[in-house]
């Protein structure tokens, strides 16, 4: 009897405890339970000869031979020159939509007055780029799923940069509402650039760097109000609405030196050009290959909404798309509030009073120097905003980090309910701002590295899609709902995040110090493994019987 001719499938798992992996046959992960050690394991599922005995094997491989994952490849080669490259390159693409976001808080109140436009229309002109944003993200998720992450990614640039480009010419209010939702469509495919960086990062590196690119996005929304200040008392809005689009071009004249993942290849089953990549990194960091040969699994369907609501992740995914929605949600509420509260004048009066009275639809308010000057302060607070949470995500862990910046964003709206001066509310917008953004941030860190490469993209499409809903609603509170209290729209806020911070303590699932899973098929792999074991077990058992 030949002992090798049948098959047996070979699974690749992170071990938890290394003093059992001896006796043990598989790790099945879920969310309650994920490895979180760094030594890799080959599982091999148990084959049985006609006398019962097993006898396990390595899927037509030599048992002798070294084999490595991409994991271990990124782990080996290190985090150097090849991804301070790719950190530019990809957060110059986080620079051109944060100044297309940034734009929006600028762009309102100067159409409002220039086009005589009500304040359900001023709303619409953010809530159109949002809608956008939350058809184009899934899509163009799936296409990164299916077709590669750097396809999806230069194409939805190449599509916000044309039709934001277009929008500066828009002859009427109809035809930049149809152009700025082209824009969001595009828009809504750049998150996937997270995706990509993220699958070339170490796992000891992965949460600081990706935090570190979010850098990238303070810098263009900063940028945005300069160029705001610089071009809008002279040049106007349409000029503003031009220059804010080049830095999309600059960002698609590199797309041609982004390399695709090798995650996705060894997924495709092109293990060739996964190697070529991983070699190219190794030389551009003067490191060498790790020897062997690279092995994973084949996935041929990918990109599905539905595997993100199998029984490992359907908790996760829901937990998740909410912590989104209330992030954006409260994000771009204080991007709005901001200058809504400044144009309100006397704020003490109007914050005593729970209302605003809506006198900007007789007489407008175009934003001034020191508006300008107060919203580049509040700005400015995404920096250290991201210093604290790069401070924090590697030390407590993301779900806690998570909750921190929702929490504190709660506690700095509070005084907003008292009635204080211009400067103190400058102050608590700026904290506030500060931990908001971070906690973004930390969702852009979390996601790709909680789901399977085959969904990754799809994953992070979705939950950008779901937070855009958030921005889509959010102008009707900050904007219109203001104007009728403010009370209740600061409650309003205030509620969603303290429900933000509970989602984030639930979630089930923590990825610190975790390598980014290769497949769903490694769970269906060992669950069959298991299956079959216990089969053997118990027959062999009986025999002995």
């Amino acid at each position: 009897m030949n002992l090798w001719s049948r098959k047996d499938n070979v699974t690749y798992k992170r071990w938890t405890n290394h003093e059992v992996r001896s006796g043990v046959n598989l790790v099945i992960h879920s969310d309650e339970d994920q490895a979180t050690d760094n030594e890799i394991c080959t599982i091999a599922s148990a084959g049985v000869d006609s006398e019962g005995r097993q006898s396990a094997t390595m899927s037509g491989l030599d048992q002798h031979e070294e084999t490595f994952t991409v994991d271990e490849a990124l782990e080996a080669i290190g985090f150097g020159k090849f991804q301070w490259k790719m950190s530019v390159v990809t957060g110059l693409s986080w620079v051109a939509d944060a100044m297309e976001m940034m734009i929006l808080s600028i762009l309102a109140p100067q159409l409002h007055c220039e086009w005589k436009l009500p304040g359900y229309q001023v709303a619409l002109i953010t809530s159109v780029v949002f809608a956008g944003m939350g058809v184009g993200s899934p899509l163009w998720g799936n296409m990164s799923d299916t077709y590669g992450r750097k396809t999806g990614l230069t194409m939805c640039a190449c599509w916000a940069l044309i039709y934001g480009v277009l929008s500066s010419f828009a002859p009427v209010y109809g035809w930049l509402l149809f152009l700025r939702g082209l824009v969001g469509f595009g828009i809504g495919g750049v998150p996937q650039s997270v995706t990509l960086y993220s699958e070339f990062l170490p796992v000891k590196s992965r949460g600081t760097y990706i935090m570190l690119i979010a850098a990238f996005w303070a810098i263009g929304s900063v940028f945005e109000v300069l160029l705001a200040l610089l071009i809008m008392p002279t040049l106007g809005w349409r000029w503003l609405l031009f220059f804010s689009s080049l830095p999309m071009a600059v960002f698609l004249c590199f797309c041609y030196w982004l390399p695709e993942s090798a995650r996705f290849h060894l997924l495709m089953g092109k293990t060739g050009k996964a190697m070529e990549t991983l070699a190219r990194i190794a030389k551009d960091n003067g490191k060498p290959m790790p020897k062997g040969k690279l092995v994973g699994n084949k996935q041929n369907e990918r990109g599905r909404i539905k595997d993100l609501f199998t029984p490992q992740y359907w908790k996760t995914t829901l937990l998740l798309w909410f912590i989104w929605f209330a992030n954006a949600f409260s994000y771009y509420g204080i991007v709005l509030l901001t200058t809504e509260l400044f144009q309100a004048g006397q704020l003490c009066t109007a914050i005593q009073g729970a209302k605003i009275e809506p006198s900007c639809s007789l007489e407008c308010k175009y934003l001034t120097s020191s508006d300008y000057k107060d919203l580049l302060w509040t700005t400015l607070a995404e920096f250290p905003g991201i210093l604290l949470i790069i401070l924090a995500i590697d030390r407590i862990g993301r779900k806690k980090s998570l909750a921190l910046c929702f929490f504190m964003f709660s506690l700095c709206i509070m005084p907003l309910f008292a009635c204080i001066g211009r400067l103190s509310v400058t102050i608590c917008i700026f904290i506030a701002r500060a931990f908001i953004s971070g906690g973004f941030q930390v969702g852009f860190v979390y996601t790709p590295e909680v789901y399977p490469t085959e969904t990754r993209a799809i994953a992070m499409g979705t939950s950008s899609a779901v937070s855009r809903v958030g921005a889509l609603i959010t102008p009707f509170v900050a904007q219109v709902m203001l104007r009728q209290s403010v009370n209740a729209t600061l409650s309003i806020y205030l509620i969603f995040c303290l429900l933000g911070g509970v989602a984030s303590l639930l979630l089930p699932i923590e990825t610190l110090g975790q390598g980014l899973q290769e497949s769903g098929l490694d769970q269906e792999a060992g669950q069959h493994t298991a299956t079959t074991n216990q089969t053997n077990n118990t027959a062999h058992s009986s025999n002995q019987r």
